[in-house]
């Protein structure tokens, strides 16, 4: 039976599954999913759409990320409130791990919540020239270099020559992301590499990577990825 959830549905289903790097789908109150797009499929690592239609994350995904989502679509389910920008460090359909930002809406009805369509955006890597245009090689190089520093946005403006309106706008604009989560885009990224290619222990990753400490590394690896530094280091890239 074909579930519909709001006016336009089909219309709005199609235009999905043309979105390159677009990852899509609907979800009804019980958190069982009514729709995805090619791309979620090819995310989830099922090969069709019938493995996936009428489960729940719990059923497709290891239980870390699919912890993770859940929790989000409880907030959205009970609360009815929207969840933007949320920045999340999953498997791309060639296996490697890249970086998305995500969205999630309730769907209501006669005033009642009755689903969730949510919509992860693949940021894929601006090119050096767009970086450049956009005055933003010098903020990137500072922090790279300077990843152990606070690295507050009202330094990087300056960095840049900018207001800090005017930055976040460049930010926007090339990485589709705000200043302050670029800095922990970059810092999550440096902490997962070393994480997977050295043996240091946790705790000096965090300190290598701008962390103030093991614990507050743990908190925003996971919040990013679904996985603690340790299951990370454990599973390497294994993000599914």
């Amino acid at each position: 039976m074909k579930h519909v959830l709001f006016d336009c549905q089909d219309q709005l289903l199609e235009l999905f599954e043309h979105l390159n790097g677009v990852l899509f789908c609907i979800k009804d109150a019980d958190g069982r999913y009514v729709y995805v797009n090619d791309g979620f499929l090819n995310r989830s690592g099922k090969t069709s759409k019938r493995d996936v239609i009428g489960r729940r994350a719990s059923d497709i995904f290891v239980p870390s990320r699919a912890q993770q989502y859940e929790a989000q679509d409880a907030h959205v389910l009970t609360t009815g409130a929207s969840m933007h920008d949320l920045l999340e460090l999953i498997r791309r359909p060639n296996g490697d791990a890249g970086w998305y930002v995500t969205t999630k809406l309730p769907v209501r009805r006669d005033g009642s919540v009755v689903g969730i369509v949510s919509m992860s955006s693949d940021l894929e890597t601006p090119s050096a020239d767009d970086i450049a245009v956009n005055s933003l090689t010098r903020v990137i190089d500072h922090v790279t270099d300077n990843l152990t520093l606070a690295l507050r946005v009202a330094d990087l403006a300056e960095v840049a020559g900018c207001s800090t309106g005017q930055l976040t706008g460049r930010f926007r604009q090339v990485f589709g992301l705000t200043p302050a989560q670029y800095v922990a885009r970059v810092r999550v990224g440096a902490a997962a590499a070393l994480l997977a290619e050295s043996k240091l222990a946790i705790s000096d990753v965090a300190a290598r990577c701008g962390f103030t400490d093991q614990a507050h590394l743990t908190r925003q690896f996971a919040r990013y990825t679904g996985l603690t530094p340790g299951q990370y280091r454990a599973e390497r890239t294994d993000l599914l």
